[in-house]
């Protein structure tokens, strides 16, 4: 499969390269987003891409938004990326891209819980709580939680790590009306996606959403919407509490740098091992078919 490091669409104007995906101009009021093979890792970019993946984010996160659309409303436009970009460009989109209403982004992510894993774990086994909010005693790596709880965070600029921070200062930096809505529909998200994906038999244990304000201050959800990027899906046959179960995303990834005694996860990236991409690519082709029923879409 061929893979696309970074687009180089010259009959739209360069918007800017993030970490995975780069954005175009379309008219005032539209934007060409391109979803690349890159990964990114402990928020430093690899240098090697993992092909095809970029296409399972983008055919993912269709998938989500006509599943929930009936929730939020969301960035599609239902233009064609293919009809606006030149002839010799159309490899560059087909199946990675999306034409999106441009809005205005809240600067602030809306990270919901399911399940006590990760940097929330590390908070709970420190102050017993995560981003200010008590859980019970007890609770165990990888339990679920009693109820799914709302932990947003402070976007970073590209390269710094997003910031945990309390709903009251979320509050305090967007102000304490547009917060609820937030919190209220990313929860709302969550559990009904959830509970699509375990009849899948997949667990999300925790996903992170985006969201845009329109000319008429209308909250849309945007970017990319639960992909094995952003949230971390576990197989539900082997999940088991007390440890840290395998994903379909980029654990195989993590768990190599983490062996690396000589890389202090900043840039520039060590090289990966051909092996390591071939089973991240793998288990990113066995989510979108084991959640949606279909093939990867090339």
């Amino acid at each position: 499969m061929n893979s696309l490091y970074q687009s180089s669409i010259k009959s739209l104007p360069l918007l800017g390269h993030g970490k995975v995906r780069d954005n175009y101009a379309v008219g005032d009021d539209k934007i060409l987003i391109v979803t690349s093979d890159r990964l990114s890792a402990f928020d430093v970019v690899m240098n090697e891409p993992i092909p095809g993946k970029g296409k399972v984010l983008n055919q993912m996160t269709d998938f989500w938004f006509e599943k929930l659309g009936h929730i939020v409303p969301n960035h599609l436009t239902g233009v064609a990326p293919e009809s606006v970009v030149a002839a010799d460009e159309v490899d560059q989109v087909k199946g990675r891209a999306v034409v999106a209403k441009r809005l205005k982004p809240i600067m602030v992510e809306a990270v919901v819980r399911g399940y006590i894993i990760g940097s929330g774990w590390k908070d709970y086994q420190a102050t017993g709580s995560i981003c200010g909010i008590q859980l019970p005693e007890g609770l165990q790596q990888a339990e679920k939680l009693p109820q799914p709880i709302f932990t947003p965070a402070a976007k970073a600029d590209l390269g710094e790590h997003d910031e945990n921070i309390s709903f009251a200062d979320m509050e305090s930096r967007i102000g304490a009306e547009l917060a609820a809505k937030m919190r209220d529909v990313a929860i709302k998200l969550y559990t009904e996606a959830s509970e699509y994906a375990a009849s899948r038999g997949i667990i999300i244990a925790d996903t992170k959403f985006e969201f845009g304000l329109d000319d008429n201050g209308v909250m849309h959800l945007m970017d990319e919407v639960l992909t094995a990027d952003s949230s971390r899906f576990w197989p539900a046959d082997s999940y088991a509490v007390g440890i840290s179960p395998p994903s379909f995303d980029k654990q195989f990834v993590r768990d190599y740098l983490e062996t690396l005694t000589d890389w202090g996860k900043t840039a520039p990236a060590p090289a990966l091992p051909a092996d390591v991409i071939e089973k991240t690519q793998a288990k990113y082709f066995e989510a979108i078919e084991r959640l949606t029923g279909e093939k990867l879409k090339v």
